[in-house]
């Protein structure tokens, strides 16, 4: 019971990880009706970024907050100078486009980090674990995580459903004609949204810096993923990405988790080693199908709030 809750514990922060990228990248493409592939390279910069800072400051906090303001204004200059230029044009333009700035922070991220990987440590206050019912101690900085995640979506949603700023957002989700009409300045609305997004991306990144190894492509996965929730939970819908990623979350960690066993007592355990992982994937595809053949505009569609 106590290794479930623990897996449950991890599903949740994956999928609040999930949610900060999903949620900038639904709010691109909702708003601005731009297919950004480039969403993923931003989570990389924030994780890059949050390795050069924190070895800059020898502070963990202040090198994070860095990170978290670097991307901001890379997303805000990337949507001025790359994005901009698509508005109006299909979405395969999107994508050729987006693509190639794919390879570009690739390549720029060789040139200036070099190809091997990156570390990110941790202070000690937060490389210690809590104990949250006997028997069952969890790393602090995982609880950091949920609970910066959950703040930060909190945050999120006062910030469209309660502020001026969120009702010019929407309004230009639903009509950006008629917004630009009544004195909405949408060329700044964009990049701050854009802005905004990247912003979520990099938070992500730099808060997995430390779990994982930052490395060159490490965001490709993610966005994959991150297209996978706002497909389930509605495009453009902020509630249907949080309930989405942490479905998503839930099924990869508990999958990845329990699987090997399972199928350990009809294979050998090289074989349900090798499957399970497959098959964890394979389930959020599935639900993604499930979810696409009962509500093809997703849990949460906008049209229904």
């Amino acid at each position: 019971m106590l290794l479930v809750l623990e897996q449950c514990l991890n599903g949740l922060q994956l999928g609040l990880l999930l949610f900060l990228v999903a949620a900038g990248l639904t709010l691109i493409f909702g708003i601005m009706d731009m297919v950004n592939l480039a969403h993923g390279s931003l989570y990389m910069i924030g994780a890059y970024f949050a390795a050069t800072f924190v070895a800059w400051t020898g502070d963990f906090v202040l090198g994070a907050a860095l990170a978290f303001g670097a991307t901001l204004l890379v997303g805000m200059l990337l949507e001025v100078i790359a994005i901009r230029p698509l508005y109006g044009r299909d979405h395969l333009d999107h994508v050729l486009g987006t693509f190639g700035l794919v390879l570009f922070f690739n390549e720029l991220v060789r040139i200036v980090w070099g190809p091997a990987g990156l570390r990110v440590p941790l202070p000690d206050w937060l490389n210690t674990s809590v104990q949250l019912l006997p028997g069952l101690s969890y790393p602090t900085y995982r609880i950091a995580i949920i609970v910066t995640a959950l703040a930060v979506a909190l945050l999120l949603y006062i910030l469209v459903m309660r502020t001026r700023l969120g009702m010019l957002i929407r309004a230009g989700a639903s009509n950006r004609e008629m917004a630009g009409a009544l004195g909405v300045n949408i060329k700044l609305l964009y990049t701050l949204v854009f802005g905004l997004g990247a912003a979520l991306a990099g938070l992500a990144g730099l808060m997995q810096a430390p779990i994982l190894t930052v490395q060159i492509g490490m965001g490709e996965n993610v966005l994959i993923l991150a297209f996978v929730i706002i497909i389930i939970g509605g495009i453009g819908s902020i509630r249907g990405a949080f309930v989405a990623a942490i479905m998503v979350g839930l099924i990869d960690t508990i999958g990845r988790a329990f699987l090997p066993d399972i199928l350990r007592l009809v294979m050998t355990s090289r074989g349900a080693a090798t499957v399970a992982p497959a098959l964890s994937s394979m389930m959020i595809y599935l639900v993604m199908a499930i979810v696409l053949v009962v509500r093809p505009q997703g849990l949460f569609p906008v049209a229904s709030k």
